[in-house]
């Protein structure tokens, strides 16, 4: 598959890159497991000097040796060899004091299991020569968590010595719709929903789909539920190393939230546990779900619902954690019928959360957001809100036209229409086919 999109991420990184030339850079890239972060890195210093270390699950000695090779092939020079990173490091910056390179870094966080002490060695040798360096170091990660407390976190070592953060998102909806069309030209809003539904533009997932020339929801639950999928054990496979052995409570949290459960009160009298500090964590420290409170509520509002901020995920949990019983057991037509049973239901939230990507995209509002009253009730899927122009949308979201009636929308706003005084307010009916 081609390469898509990141056109603004590689124009910082090249910045970035023409800055160490005259300064030391070391920029952390973030972004969730699949998201495109190493090809990303590899298109954007394709015509550079660029060492590319990849943090393997081995011995440090090991490691030092590949990364000695990589540096002596690319760089033309003897360097010798090095029993640890740390040595290792220095002569790069020592290196870097003479010639201009980058320095990539991938899977960084893995050197806290083989050796914790790395990240104090780096800060000491980067103090020591970031000043006369000439090098452009990028660090790589995908454990989130791991990633935001090695160099965000004040009693780290590294704290405080970035110089810039990138963070990759899933590719755009504009990107969704252009893989589409590359492939699959005649694809329907059907289809466009269904594949934003299980990929959330995570660039592993297009790929996967793309290759299996699944561009149809049936083609699209063919490939998920037939034995051997590489989809059935993602949800894991992306999570563990983040949870380690607390996996199970959160697991659990994230099935009820996926499964509608969205109420801290809900979770508890379900789980019969506090959860208050899983949610914490799973909004703060691991980035995976949202804390939505009705539009105009401030933040110490207690009316919150949280929502799973990633599409497959979201997905995972709903559908594949949930039953996952029949999935051990190999009864995937039972799930995959689960799937078809509630997928009217279940695709039209994501279609709203499609419509509010695209008006995030659009780069036109202030705050986007929904509403509910105290009790819970006048619902209304979606607001924007542009402060400065003073106007807003207001929308209800259905699969199909025909089910969107403006005058019951209009009259469940009339607390939330007080929260925008002055505003001009245009009602809208949001369905599949203004996609």
């Amino acid at each position: 598959m081609k390469f898509y999109n990141r056109e603004k991420e590689i124009a910082t990184l090249r910045d970035f890159e023409e800055i160490s030339k005259n300064s030391a850079q070391m920029t952390m890239l973030l972004g969730r497991r699949r998201v495109g972060k190493t090809t990303l890195l590899k298109n954007a210093f394709a015509a550079s000097t660029a060492l590319y270390f990849f943090v393997a699950k081995k011995n440090e000695i090991l490691l030092c040796d590949e990364f000695t090779r990589e540096t002596e092939e690319k760089l033309g020079i003897v360097l010798g060899s090095f029993q640890n990173f740390a040595s290792l490091f220095k002569a790069l910056m020592v290196l870097s004091q003479t010639r201009n390179f980058t320095l990539i870094v991938d899977e960084i966080q893995e050197f806290a299991n083989s050796n914790p002490s790395i990240f104090s060695d780096i800060q000491n040798i980067w103090d020591s020569y970031k000043d006369n360096s000439q090098i452009n170091i990028v660090f790589c990660g995908s454990i989130y968590s791991m990633m935001k407390r090695i160099f965000e976190n004040s009693k780290e070592p590294l704290f405080g010595r970035l110089t810039a953060k990138i963070t990759l998102k899933p590719f755009d909806i504009q990107t969704i719709k252009q893989i589409l069309q590359d492939f699959h030209p005649k694809y329907t809003n059907e289809d466009l929903l269904a594949f934003y539904m299980v990929t959330g533009g995570i660039a592993k997932y297009i790929e996967q789909l793309v290759i299996n020339k699944a561009f149809t929801k049936k083609k699209i639950l063919d490939v998920i539920f037939r034995e051997g999928s590489f989809f059935l054990d993602e949800g894991k496979a992306v999570l563990i190393d983040e949870f380690g052995k607390d996996y199970g409570n959160y697991f659990s949290i994230l099935s009820l939230i996926a499964s509608s459960k969205t109420d801290r009160g809900d979770m508890e009298s379900t789980l019969q546990i506090a959860v208050g500090g899983f949610l914490d964590k799973l909004e703060k420290d691991y980035g995976l779900i949202k804390r939505n409170r009705p539009f105009g509520a401030k933040e110490s509002s207690r009316f919150n619902k949280y929502l799973i901020e990633d599409n497959f995920l979201n997905f995972w949990f709903r559908f594949i954690y949930k039953y996952r019983s029949a999935v051990e057991i190999g009864n995937l037509d039972y799930v995959r019928n689960l799937v078809e049973r509630d997928y009217e239901t279940y695709s039209g939230l994501i279609l709203e959360k499609y419509f509010r990507s695209q008006l995030i995209d659009s780069k036109q509002f202030s705050a986007i957001g929904s509403y509910w009253d105290r009790r819970g009730e006048n619902q209304i899927d979606i607001i924007a809100a542009n402060e400065l122009e003073k106007r807003a949308i207001i929308a209800e979201v259905k699969r199909q036209a025909k089910n969107i009636n403006l005058n019951i929308l209009k009259n469940k706003t009339t607390t939330l229409t007080e929260k925008l005084p002055g505003y001009e307010i245009e009602y809208k009916g949001l369905s599949m086919s203004d996609m």
